[in-house]
């Protein structure tokens, strides 16, 4: 079995990915989670949250779900 394509859906605050991770599991979303390590996120500005990667194919979804935590 092949695995999905996946596309960067963005990068968040730690407490919003973890919310939008719930909700794109809900959803039935596949997803994966990548938060660099606090040294990491010491050294280097542009690792400031939690990136969350998505289905291709389901991306727009992932966005609208995604929008309903961070606009609320």
């Amino acid at each position: 079995m092949s695995r999905p394509r996946t596309v960067l859906l963005g990068q968040f605050l730690d407490e919003n990915a973890a919310a939008i991770a719930e909700k794109l599991e809900a959803a039935g979303i596949g997803h994966w989670v990548k938060r660099s390590g606090s040294v990491v996120r010491l050294l280097s500005a542009a690792d400031w949250g939690t990136r969350i990667f998505v289905d291709a194919d389901r991306l727009e979804e992932a966005k609208r779900i995604a929008a309903t935590v961070t606009d609320g």
